[in-house]
């Protein structure tokens, strides 16, 4: 199995970076793989001092088969650059696992990363794998296929960024058309197609949300885990859009998640509706006035 090259975003964050780094070190198959960091340049001055911490940190790191540096001479953004970065190293291997600085991986997420890869080369109809589980409902199985995409620990193959549509009014435009959006959004119980209407009015610069609507409208499906393999520190206040509450909290799950090819390849009905239910416990509008006050109330004013 040839192993698929690991691609780090990194921006102003050299804690992060580092406990990120260190994790995945303890990977086995580390010293196997070759790394790319992404280093983004500062958007501001007050970016400038710890951007510049990060790149010292990142000079430094070793341990693995080789680690490359791209550091932009301006500022592109997240979303740009992870375009730019996943087109580019997807061209040359095929495949590409992609992290963001802000992630925490466990000692087995490489070994299931590559194992998926290799299992699901092949398959069409499977396009993205999802490392992170946030719903911590114990009914999911280990891994299952679901029409949704997320962002936190993932991998994917050339054949499939081919399909990737940067263009937020089209991907709109056509699941209005065929009259998705409620699908889209777990049967009305999260905005998705709300967070596509914001990114096409320039509100947010998601990329992620155009990956997942991409591969929706395609019908290509995501092999998630029931286990996570990666934990989201970000929601500490430091990252553009992270706020705090604990909301996507995730358990690391520390022994080898096996990988078994699904047959037949279908979404997982039943854990479509785990996050359904999710979505519903978490983003009513009681849900989400509670947890304002307790976070208010414990000092946490992010968004």
């Amino acid at each position: 199995m040839t192993l698929s090259p690991i691609i780090l975003f990194v921006y102003n964050r050299p804690e992060h970076v580092q406990k990120c780094i260190t994790s995945l070190l303890a990977n086995d198959l580390a010293t196997e793989s070759d790394l790319y960091i992404y280093s983004d340049a500062p958007k501001n001055e007050e970016a400038q001092e710890a951007v510049m911490q990060v790149r010292e940190y990142i000079h430094t790191v070793g341990g693995f088969k080789s680690v490359t540096i791209v550091e932009r001479d301006h500022n592109w953004g997240l979303a740009n650059s992870i375009i730019d970065g996943v087109t580019t190293l997807t061209h040359r291997y095929g495949r590409v696992i992609v992290l963001e600085d802000d992630l925490v991986v466990a000692p087995y997420f490489l070994r299931f990363m590559n194992d998926a890869l290799e299992t699901y080369k092949d398959e069409p109809r499977v396009g993205h794998i999802q490392a992170c589980d946030f719903t911590q409902d114990a009914t999911l199985p280990d891994t299952f296929l679901i029409k949704w995409t997320g962002s936190w620990g993932w991998a994917t193959w050339e054949r499939a960024w081919k399909h990737f549509n940067p263009n937020g009014k089209e991907l709109l435009a056509e699941l209005e058309q065929k009259g998705l959006t409620r699908t889209f959004d777990f049967n009305g119980k999260y905005g998705f197609t709300r967070m596509l209407r914001r990114q096409i009015e320039g509100k947010n610069n998601s990329w992620a949300i155009r990956w997942n609507a991409t591969l929706f409208l395609k019908d290509i499906l995501s092999l998630n885990v029931g286990r996570s393999l990666i934990q989201n520190e970000g929601f500490d206040g430091s990252g553009t859009n992270c706020g705090g509450g604990g909301l996507y909290a995730s358990n690391l799950w520390i022994t080898p998640l096996p990988v078994k090819k699904i047959s037949p390849i279908e979404e997982n009905i039943q854990a479509r509706k785990c996050f359904e239910r999710y979505y519903a416990r978490t983003n009513s509008f009681w849900a989400k006035a509670i947890r304002r006050i307790k976070r208010t109330l414990k000092g946490d004013f992010g968004n």
